[in-house]
């Protein structure tokens, strides 16, 4: 992953801990309503991918384990991974495509419900993407992937050649000479892996996207809300389909690109298909960017017009995030795909404690704060939550009291410790484990391991009972804590 070059050490450092009758009174922990549920505190643990799923997409006992172990610190709100609305392949992600999913996802609301005492309630993130391939083997890329052209053709030189000859001359040039004869599209397929985008409208799945996308995203609402989910996140961040229709590089020319009302078009029916399916008493949000961070992408500008026009359509919060996208990726190695949270648009999504003079630490708040005021200057009052390195009480207050966000999610801190706002909330905050912010959780998901922290993984690897890694080195959920039991 990317590094600033500053490599300033950050540490998150102890904190000082309310009591419990300081933290009972506090704005963390005051109620909230969203849309028609009114939440007990402003804790909210944000969808976190933990690849823990079936390679077709079920929950599995581990993924319920997952949820199970973040319910037991009863977070207001916890958010169900990244499920993929299509019932395509997608390896060990949840899926929502099909009613088969339906019983799993149930059994998944059943067990947080069970665990969280019935204090949490328990969204779902619905999201699509396009496609991406692994960086291919370049021998292989040239003999078997690269669509021949008359522009390859010309380059060779040699009228009469055959298919194979060209091939193996273009396999057999040198990297500088092959910015001539390869196109841009074409040099990114050999060196990165072939990736779909928005704007590929030679494409007739991708011209068709805006008619296809509206009913998918309601039909997984729907048995989202079959399934007993007590709401759903509309996923337009990062990386993906929805995140590429708002970003600015979306230069589609009928109507769902170009200026800032094309590109948020899609976006809005796609909330209008699930409200009308879901109807006004079920709450919806969406998950956005505050900034793309990446060179002519969408700035904090846009996300206040998109976040104005989400609150004005209806939608119940907004959920604001930031990068995370392909476009500055590092290079995969050969056989892999590229990870959209390796180049520095991702480290300003997951920032680490070695950063620069900013630090990792609510590297996202004062984007946020500008969205929350131009949605307040439109007349709109909805929840604006907030995210990013924000783990000890006191950061998460000043939060609340300077109305740079209506909630705080929290994510690689509750993955260290899911008994933080327990903890908190009890009094007993000294005995918070608190985030390093190493990023080992984000090496994993990188590598498509199972997500652990580093923190517990390899304590009483010998308890009775527990689930292991795939290679037993690591416990997969957090051990538990034993002061629970006194609540």
């Amino acid at each position: 992953m990317w590094r600033p070059p500053e490599r300033i050490r950050h540490d998150s450092g102890p904190a000082d801990w309310p009591s419990a009758q300081t933290a009972a009174a506090s704005r963390l922990f005051s109620p909230i309503q969203v849309g028609p549920l009114l939440l007990p505190h402003r804790t909210w643990i944000p969808a976190m991918v933990p690849w823990r799923a079936t390679d077709d997409g079920f929950v599995t006992q581990d993924v319920l384990d997952w949820y199970e172990r973040f319910a037991q610190g009863r977070p207001a709100v916890l958010v169900v991974e990244a499920t993929g609305i299509r019932d395509v392949p997608s390896g060990p992600l949840l899926r929502i495509g099909d009613d088969r999913f339906i019983p799993g996802l149930r059994q998944l609301v059943e067990v947080v419900r069970r665990a969280s005492r019935g204090e949490t309630r328990l969204f779902i993130q619905l999201i699509d993407f396009l496609s991406i391939r692994r960086r291919p083997d370049p021998a292989r890329y040239f003999a078997d992937f690269l669509v021949l052209t008359d522009h390859h053709r010309r380059a060779f030189g040699t009228s009469g050649a055959t298919d194979a000859q060209i091939r193996a001359w273009l396999a057999g040039l040198a990297r500088s000479e092959l910015d001539s004869v390869l196109s841009g599209r074409e040099l990114e397929a050999l060196e990165h892996g072939a990736r779909e985008r928005v704007t590929d409208m030679h494409l007739e799945h991708i011209r068709d996207l805006p008619l296809q996308l509206p009913p998918l995203f309601g039909a997984a609402a729907r048995r989202a809300c079959k399934s007993g989910f007590d709401g759903v996140e509309l996923h337009y961040a990062h990386a993906y389909t929805m995140a590429s229709f708002l970003s600015p590089l979306n230069t589609r020319a009928d109507g769902y690109g170009g200026a800032v009302e094309g590109r948020v078009r899609l976006a809005l029916e796609v909330y209008a298909r699930v409200r009308a399916d879901l109807g006004a008493d079920f709450p919806i949000g969406c998950r956005f960017l505050a900034d793309e961070c990446i060179e002519g992408g969408g700035s904090v500008s846009d996300a206040e017009y998109f976040a104005c026009e989400f609150a004005m359509a209806g939608m119940d919060f907004l959920s604001l995030s930031r990068g995370g996208k392909f476009d500055d990726a590092q290079q995969p190695k050969v056989g892999t795909a590229a990870y959209p949270y390796t180049g520095p648009s991702g480290y300003e999504c997951m920032p680490s404690y070695y950063s620069d003079a900013k630090g990792p630490f609510g590297r996202n708040l004062h984007a946020t704060a500008r969205i929350r005021a131009a949605v307040r200057a439109a007349n709109c009052s909805t929840p604006v939550i907030t995210s990013g390195g924000i783990h000890n009480f006191a950061q998460a207050e000043a939060v609340l009291a300077s109305g740079q966000a209506d909630v705080v999610a929290i994510a690689r801190q509750a993955l260290a410790d899911p008994d933080w706002f327990t903890k908190i909330l009890s009094g007993r905050g000294g005995q918070v484990r608190l985030c390093i912010y190493t990023n080992y959780c984000e090496a994993l998901d990188q590598r498509h391991r199972q997500v652990t922290c580093e923190l517990w993984d390899r304590e009483a690897l010998d308890e009775p009972g527990i689930s292991k890694s795939a290679d037993g080195k690591r416990r997969l959920v957090a051990p538990p804590w034993a002061g629970s039991s006194g609540d």
